[in-house]
């Protein structure tokens, strides 16, 4: 599910982008919830959770994290997680020849696809508040069969913070490479996000973030949604953030919600 690697990502707002040049060796190991529900533009309504559970290492300018899943699929078998908007014959369901467009629901659930990244603090100058970095994921077809496209993904991300005293702008721009599985017309595409946080405390903040997206297959309708976030760090080594999430177009979920709570070890 998309809304995973979103939420993984607006975690790191808990700590100022200045902490993260410190330098400091950190490993963190977090879990949480994904809960989305749509139409799709199809006559039925596809729900989905995920429990992620996200490994982080962090040493110098480098952050290195894996994410793998467990994913529950309830709808009519066309919408394919992340993807966005509904895809005939493919989804949860599909390969049975249950689910597919216009059935009755199936519900399906098993691991989900694990998601590699690799970011790197490019640029980092604390007397401006201006910070940059880049980021390389890696989505592979490990899900079970209906719950992902069966194909390895990737993706190569820019993301810039400029700080203004307490908020801090965000923005971000990728391009995602997308593996064409059986039956299903998918096409890579330009994606990126707007918006910025507010550090209430020295322990809390939030913020919202809008994410447009060129569509992600033939038949889907580009995703566009807005997120609003807030998270605290209850001390040196605990986090947690929360999230609900509105959709404006069948190629995104109608509305959503999610947590994640991550430890430093």
């Amino acid at each position: 599910m998309k809304n995973i690697l979103v939420v993984i990502f607006i975690a790191g707002t808990l700590v100022s982008a200045a902490a993260w040049a410190d330098g400091e060796d950190n490993f963190s190991i977090g879990t949480g919830f994904d809960y989305s529900s749509g139409n799709y533009g199809t006559d039925t309504t596809t729900t989905m959770l995920s429990i992620p559970v996200v490994g982080m290492y962090q040493t110098g300018l480098w952050i290195f994290k894996l994410t793998v899943p467990y994913v529950w699929i309830s709808g009519d078998g066309s919408v394919i997680p992340g993807i966005g908007g509904a895809v005939p014959g493919q989804g949860a369901g599909a390969s049975s020849g249950k689910g597919s467009k216009g059935s009755a629901n199936t519900t399906q659930s098993g691991l989900g696809d694990a998601i590699a990244a690799v970011t790197y603090n490019a640029y980092s100058n604390i007397e401006e508040y201006l910070w940059a970095y880049l980021t390389g994921k890696v989505k592979f077809g490990t899900a079970d069969t209906g719950l992902g496209t069966g194909e390895n993904d990737y993706a190569a991300q820019v993301d810039a913070y400029q700080g203004f005293g307490r908020f801090t702008a965000t923005g971000s721009l990728g391009y995602h490479v997308l593996g064409n599985p059986p039956g299903a017309e998918l096409t890579n595409a330009v994606y990126g996000t707007l918006g910025g946080y507010y550090q209430f405390t020295g322990q809390t903040s939030g913020g919202a973030e809008m994410r447009l997206s060129q569509q992600l297959s033939e038949s889907g309708t580009a995703p566009r949604e807005l997120m609003a976030y807030l998270g605290h760090r209850f001390d040196k080594s605990l986090k947690i953030s929360g999230y609900v999430l509105k959709g404006f177009s069948d190629g995104s979920p109608d509305s959503g919600i999610g947590m994640l709570i991550s430890a430093d070890l």
